[in-house]
């Protein structure tokens, strides 16, 4: 039989080029880089390591090589020194306060709100120390101040300052939950006198808003000493303090017995001057933080971290307000809130107002409560970096916040406690 088909398989495929010539030859319409095109690539990636080595080290390198500004200097404060400012007072967050707050056994003494819209915001700043490449990022920044190490600690070190800061929270904490609990009705929460710590010392001139002249008595005494004794008689309270002085006159001096944090007992002799609100009052020239402590009819905590200072106090009176009582104080929409709070009701003034705005305008939050103690400077100031997003709602007391929010759609405050 013989086959009278064609043949059908395809055909072998060509030869494959050598494989020895395709790597020492480029392919067909490929030129070589000629030698000296390869040696002018060496020097660029050393320039890129160069360069990559700069970065590190001046991220390294502390800003207080570079970074200084003029104060007063120790001897004499209307004469203005260069000093260094290796920190900065920088933006850090908004932080919802309703996730911080719990309550105790509440069966039969109240009913939380739960159903609430929106939330309100307590705000923080930091004050972390600075490299030549952050003081360079940062040094025409509106929400950036650098700072000197005392404008940073003042004369405390920094584990005394910390200690100082978290006590003041505390004692915000504190603060708000008696505030709150009157205001909702609860007649019986109480505020008990607390100790007698120094909070600040008294300015006596001011000059450009910076304080130029202390009290007397700032050379011996320091932010957070615990004063014990005056002329040997007990202090128990700011009270004491106040009936010690009675009898005596600016220029006078006494001998006070404190405790310092760090260092423990101290025996000192200070000066006494006259207010500078009331000529008539002498005084030893200081603002006592406010360490009362509080008997409430349930227990509340407030978790407040390693959070420091005061500013959140009026966050914090505000949400215990609306979740004691009937209705939405927010109206559903997110509203940050600083400023202290104190026991009168009155709210305090705070630090680093243009960092916090900073801070809640990067958070896209609408609203943004702050006292009219910090000055009309100031506040102009934080207005000019929140823009026309963010809406800056000055208020000077509670009853203040509490008709600013009820203005933005929030409910009024029904007081039904029993």
């Amino acid at each position: 039989m013989t086959d009278t088909h064609y043949e059908t398989l395809p055909p072998p495929p060509p030869p494959l080029p050598s494989t020895e010539a395709s790597a020492d030859e480029p392919a067909p319409g490929v030129r070589r880089p000629a030698p000296r095109h390869r040696w002018f690539a060496v020097p660029l990636v050393g320039v890129a390591l160069l360069a990559l080595v700069g970065i590190v080290i001046v991220a390294l390198l502390p800003a207080s090589l570079v970074a200084d500004k003029e104060v007063g200097s120790d001897e004499d404060p209307a004469i203005l020194v260069e000093e260094a400012t290796p920190f900065a007072r920088v933006p850090a967050s908004a932080t919802a306060v309703d996730d911080r707050v719990t309550f105790g056994e509440l069966e039969g003494l109240v009913d939380v709100d739960e159903d609430r819209n929106g939330d309100i915001y307590f705000v923080t700043i930091t004050e972390p120390q600075q490299s030549v490449l952050s003081w360079w990022v940062g040094r025409d920044e509106e929400e950036v101040t650098f700072l000197t190490r005392e404008e940073k600690y003042g004369r405390s070190t920094p584990t005394q300052d910390r200690a100082i800061s978290l006590t003041m929270m505390r004692t915000a904490t504190q603060v708000a939950q008696y505030v709150a609990l009157r205001a909702v009705g609860y007649e019986e929460a109480r505020l008990v006198p607390g100790e007698v710590v120094i909070g600040e010392m008294v300015c006596l001139e001011a000059v450009d808003g910076e304080c130029v002249r202390t009290a007397p008595s700032d050379e011996q005494l320091d932010v957070g000493d615990r004063l014990v004794e005056l002329d040997g008689r007990r202090l128990n309270t700011v009270d004491d303090v106040i009936a010690a002085l009675v009898d005596k006159e600016a220029g006078d001096s006494v001998t006070v017995r404190l405790e310092r944090q760090g260092v423990g007992p101290l025996t000192v002799t200070v000066e006494l001057t006259t207010s500078p609100d009331d000529s008539g009052r002498t005084i030893i020239g200081f603002v006592p933080f406010d360490t009362a402590t509080i008997e409430l009819p349930f227990e509340i905590d407030i978790d407040t971290g390693a959070i420091g200072g005061p500013s959140a106090g009026l966050a914090f009176t505000l949400t215990l307000i609306d979740e004691l009582s009937a209705g939405d104080l927010t109206g559903g929409a997110d509203i940050a809130v600083t400023g202290a709070i104190l026991d009168t009701g009155d709210v305090g003034a705070i630090g680093g107002l243009v960092q916090k705005t900073s801070a809640v305008h990067q958070n896209g939050i609408d609203y943004f409560l702050v006292p009219t103690a910090q000055g009309e400077e100031q506040i102009a100031a934080a207005r000019a970096v929140a823009g026309d997003d963010l809406e800056i709602i000055p208020v000077a007391t509670l009853d203040e916040a509490l008709a600013a929010l009820e203005a933005l759609g929030g409910d009024p405050l029904v007081v039904d406690a029993p």
